[in-house]
């Protein structure tokens, strides 16, 4: 099964979107800031990650900018944005930081399960 990397501060939303997609049968890591989810972005070599925006150490947009960066691989990695802020240009802008798909908070599960599996899809074809 895929492994996803949840980088995510708010220990409640960590929780409950581990448990569910560990019920859909992905392996998931959990990072708690920015820094530690560019560390593991490299040692944990995931297929797909979720990433918070507002998180301590590195926001969203700067652990994805490190991460797309990097030359060992972990560029190529899909990063969806997940955010509370819904605000006009805010997807825009996390596109530009590299990430490759963006849903809002709080999460629909069936629609964050749609653009996962779309992006898995092109990691393994």
């Amino acid at each position: 099964m895929p492994k996803i990397l949840l980088v995510e501060d708010n220990p409640d939303n960590r929780d409950m979107l581990s448990r569910r997609l560990e019920r859909k049968g992905y392996v998931v890591a959990l990072a708690v800031d920015g820094a530690e989810g560019v560390a593991m972005a490299t040692s944990e070599k995931p297929d797909l990650i979720l990433m918070d925006i507002d998180l301590p150490i590195f926001d969203g947009y700067e652990a994805t900018r490190r991460i797309k960066a990097q030359s060992d691989g972990a560029q190529a990695i899909p990063i969806i944005a997940l955010t509370a802020h819904a605000m006009s240009g805010d997807k825009e802008k996390a596109l530009a930081a590299g990430c490759n798909d963006y849903d809002s908070k709080p999460i629909e599960f069936p629609r964050l399960l749609e653009k996962m599996e779309k992006l898995l899809q092109g990691v393994n074809a």
